[in-house]
């Protein structure tokens, strides 16, 4: 209710329908990621700016900033649209299963690009706590959950130890491409994911999946 000059209460102020935001162009979302992602390529992760990405995109520096709080948050959204966030699928292989889902990682971040990128990515995730966010909600954490549910298949399935850590289990599978990326000690081979997934079971698979495998059937 307000108050009327003389007064009196009248109902309330009719004001109209309310306007929605400008729509999204899905143009827009779409070619920003494979432009960061050229861009990355050919000049690295510090010379990135959204400038040369608006360029490269078709788009302007404002319409990136309606999507984009910075360049870093770019980098997120397009490990998000190339790298994938459910990477392991469920063809009834457990090993299957999760050598193809590292194997994104090794696919991704195996080459000089993962060099140039990952290491600065994650040195600025320790000094913005909303892009660190934003990495572990919109990445990491969702490709994470798509292993998980391929283990705790392997479990269902009698392939994998109903005692076996999960969390720890996740780690491991992934952490040998991570560190040898961030590091660059050792390559990251066509072969990498496979060997990783392949020691990783051997610790904690059951007999029936052992003598399976040792027979050389499928799972």
């Amino acid at each position: 209710m307000v108050n009327t000059p003389n007064g009196a209460l009248a109902g309330p102020r009719e004001t109209g329908p309310q306007r929605s935001g400008r729509p999204r162009d899905g143009r827009i979302d779409a070619a920003v990621p494979a432009a960061v992602m050229e861009l990355l390529g050919e000049s690295g992760y510090g010379s990135l700016t959204m400038e040369a990405v608006a360029a490269r995109a078709g788009t302007s520096k404002p319409a990136l900033r309606r999507r984009w709080r910075s360049r870093q948050h770019l980098v997120v959204d397009a490990l998000v649209a190339t790298v994938g966030t459910t990477p392991t699928p469920d063809t009834g292989c457990t090993h299957c299963d999760l050598i193809a889902g590292i194997a994104t990682l090794s696919h991704s971040f195996g080459n000089p690009l993962g060099r140039r990128v990952l290491p600065a990515l994650i040195a600025d995730l320790a000094d913005t706590p909303d892009l660190e966010s934003a990495f572990l909600e919109k990445f990491f954490h969702t490709r994470r959950a798509s292993t998980a549910e391929a283990l705790r298949r392997g479990i269902e399935r009698g392939d994998i130890r109903p005692d076996a850590d999960i969390d720890l289990l996740l780690d491991m599978l992934a952490s040998t491409t991570y560190y040898r990326v961030l590091f660059g000690h050792l390559p990251v081979t066509a072969t990498l994911a496979e060997e990783v997934v392949r020691v990783v079971l051997g610790g904690v698979a059951t007999d029936e999946w052992r003598c399976r495998h040792a027979e050389g059937r499928a799972d």
